[in-house]
């Protein structure tokens, strides 16, 4: 009895359907080895190199000109209680800069209003009264529906391969390797000269 769809195959013809379907087998298992291989590839070079930004200046800042430096980023803002900060940060990059180490400064207003200037006005206000000559980025979102791509990476586990860190007010401190991954964060209420980033930078 011969079911629907099928056909009677002498020998010869067994054959070349045996061969056929290896084929289509091998196809297959490349086809999918390939978009293995493909997720792969793009998860490994999800890391903050991976991202782009603009200074405050309005310039393009690809982040992957940074490779072999440690980097400390911070979420900055001119009227919170922790604005005193930038002082400290400003010591720690004179202390370090040479030693393969940059601070990033990315001004947002998600914390009662608390940068509610320009780029222009926050480059002026950084410079007038903390003498700032780190890198400082144009004024961003880190939480929220808009929160910025890199700080999308920064804050979750699920794209940083790391853990979950929030950002729960201005002056948060997130630390970058010499590699692009993420090696830790501080409570925005910590010092930037805390021993946990000074030892860390040190290593």
């Amino acid at each position: 009895m011969l079911f629907p769809g099928t056909c009677f195959l002498n020998k010869s013809g067994s054959l070349r359907l045996n061969l056929a379907n290896q084929i289509t087998m091998k196809r297959v298992l490349i086809l999918t080895a390939l978009i293995l291989l493909g997720g792969l590839t793009t998860m490994a070079q999800k890391n903050f190199y991976s991202f782009k930004t603009k200074s405050i200046d309005g310039k393009e800042f690809d982040l992957s000109q940074l490779k072999g430096k440690k980097v400390l980023v911070v979420n900055t803002a001119s009227k919170c209680g922790f604005t005193p900060q930038y002082k400290d940060l400003e010591t720690l990059y004179e202390r370090y800069r040479e030693r393969n180490f940059v601070i990033i400064g990315f001004p947002a207003n998600n914390f009662k209003n608390q940068e509610p200037g320009t780029n222009d006005e926050i480059a002026e206000f950084c410079q007038l009264n903390y003498g700032v000559t780190f890198p400082m980025m144009s004024k961003i979102s880190v939480k929220g529906d808009d929160i910025d791509p890199l700080y999308s990476w920064l804050t979750r586990k699920s794209e940083n391969g790391k853990f979950d860190a929030e950002v729960t007010w201005n002056f948060q401190k997130f630390m970058i390797d010499e590699n692009g991954n993420l090696a830790g964060f501080l409570e925005p209420k910590e010092s930037p000269l805390s021993e946990k980033i000074v030892k860390w930078i040190e290593e």
